[in-house]
């Protein structure tokens, strides 16, 4: 195993040192925490989440589009656009569930590519 993810203790035995811990444990109260960019623009009536703007609000808010932005918006459609697994009008019990799955699956997603890569570069040190 990469020294990312555990520790060797002994032959065929590996466990997590206790900032490897913390840092897991860390990561996933981060992701616990991504229904605040929902509930909090809700509670204080401020529309959408600070900073999840698409071209078309932030020419809403500039008055003009980046030209930069402009250019590279169509590169990219997220997979669940705005976190959330139903519909835009869809109850906020469902949007604080879609950003905990959406932070839980980013947390786990770059986990995996984080393990892969050590994986591949341990491998290659050998």
């Amino acid at each position: 195993m990469s020294q990312i993810w555990f520790t060797r203790c002994s032959p065929g035995r590996s466990e997590m040192t206790k900032s490897q811990r913390k840092l897991w444990i860390g990561l996933f109260i981060l992701a616990l925490l991504t229904p605040l960019g929902i509930v909090l623009p809700h509670v204080f009536d401020a529309g959408t989440a600070w900073g999840e703007w698409g071209v078309d609000k932030l020419e809403q808010l500039l008055g003009y589009t980046p030209q930069g932005l402009q250019k590279v918006s169509h590169l990219w459609k997220a997979p669940v656009p705005n976190y959330n697994f139903g519909a835009r009008d869809a109850s906020m019990t469902l949007q604080i569930i879609s950003y905990l799955a959406s932070g839980v699956l980013g947390v786990l997603a770059v986990g995996l590519v984080v393990y892969l890569i050590t994986r591949l570069k341990t491998k290659n040190d050998k």
